[in-house]
């Protein structure tokens, strides 16, 4: 019997080409077919109206398995920033190439003769489309070059009425200019005098239209005092040996601390505690029972006496250290 491989399948069959009419085979093959069915079908509705879009990585990059070809094929076609809806694959199921696969692919698989035009689109189809699709181009290619012309409108026109505001508030300017050295300054008897007789013409300069966006206020507004209302000096207020920033001080972040004053107050430890306090952190990692663990550092001993290292070094005789370490050692065995 003769072997034979099922590239659908994916498995080689000692049956021979009767693998081809078996159960199994039949079955995968309708579902193979069924997966290229749904998309060619979604190919084929956009035969009736060519589209445009914008191209969108995540919508657009998307490849179709062609089961006939064996091979990925992309479904969108891509123009600079315009993306082209199922342009690419029906351009793949109109070409030659693709008629001959299906052929072939129908042949080996024993698949029905009636469904293969299904998987193909006819090259006059194709041809209607692909006029379409270049109609609907120019079309989105105009409408967008019309918007940028509007836009660009809209700037020019924001810019000349911009141009004509600041060509206003210089004339303006230029003009009260002029005007301001031929007034001659007036001498009040009181403060009150001169506040009454100010008041209309600080009112009318006030209420004069500004020019610019809405009026806009370019600086501080002087005359928010009502007329017929004066001010009393006090005098200027200072502190002696104080200032602050309106007065000329240095500001109170620039200034330097006296070194000598009493009042500093160190925050936190010092950096000889940290150190003591570390030391007694890597002595807590050491066995308990080490030689010196229980050192006294209080004991008041001569220059000719040895260290006293804990046990009988500090109370008792020598051999009671002995007995000692053998009793304790005694208690940790019974206890484990």
């Amino acid at each position: 019997m003769a072997v034979h491989y099922c590239a659908l399948c994916r498995r080689t069959s000692f049956a021979g080409r009767r693998h081809l009419y078996g159960a199994a085979h039949r079955r995968r093959l309708r579902e193979a077919l069924g997966r290229l069915q749904e998309e060619v079908a979604a190919a084929r509705a956009a035969l009736g109206g060519a589209a445009v879009r914008r191209y969108e990585p995540a919508e657009h990059e998307r490849r179709v398995w062609c089961l006939c070809c064996g091979r990925a094929v992309r479904r969108d076609w891509r123009r600079g920033g315009l993306a082209l809806p199922q342009a690419g694959l029906l351009h793949h199921l109109a070409g030659p190439e693709h008629r001959r696969e299906t052929a072939r692919f129908w042949r080996e698989n024993r698949a029905e003769a009636a469904l293969r035009e299904r998987f193909l689109v006819s090259p006059e189809d194709y041809g209607r489309f692909a006029a379409a699709l270049a109609q609907a181009l120019g079309a989105y290619e105009e409408r967008e070059e019309e918007r940028i012309r509007q836009m660009a409108a809209g700037i020019r026109e924001a810019e000349r009425r911009q141009r004509e505001t600041v060509q206003a508030a210089l004339e303006v300017g230029a003009a009260a200019g002029s005007r301001a050295p031929h007034a001659e300054p007036e001498l009040c008897a009181g403060p009150s005098v001169c506040s009454s007789t100010a008041a209309p013409a600080r009112d009318s300069s006030h209420n004069a239209e500004q020019p610019g966006p809405s009026s806009m206020q370019t600086g501080p507004d002087l005359n928010w005092m009502e007329s017929g209302q004066a001010l009393t000096f006090i005098g200027h207020q200072e502190t002696e040996g104080k200032g602050n920033v309106h007065t000329g001080a240095k500001p109170p972040w620039l200034t330097e601390e006296d070194e000598g004053d009493g009042s500093e107050q160190q925050i936190g430890p010092s950096y000889e505690e940290f150190l003591r306090q570390k030391d007694k952190q890597k002595l807590k990692k050491l066995p308990a029972d080490r030689v010196g663990a229980n050192f006294d550092h209080t004991s008041q001993t001569g220059d000719s006496w040895l260290p006293s290292f804990g046990r009988v070094w500090n109370h008792g005789r020598r051999w009671q250290s002995r007995h000692q370490f053998r009793a304790e050692s005694g208690e940790k065995k019974k206890k484990r």
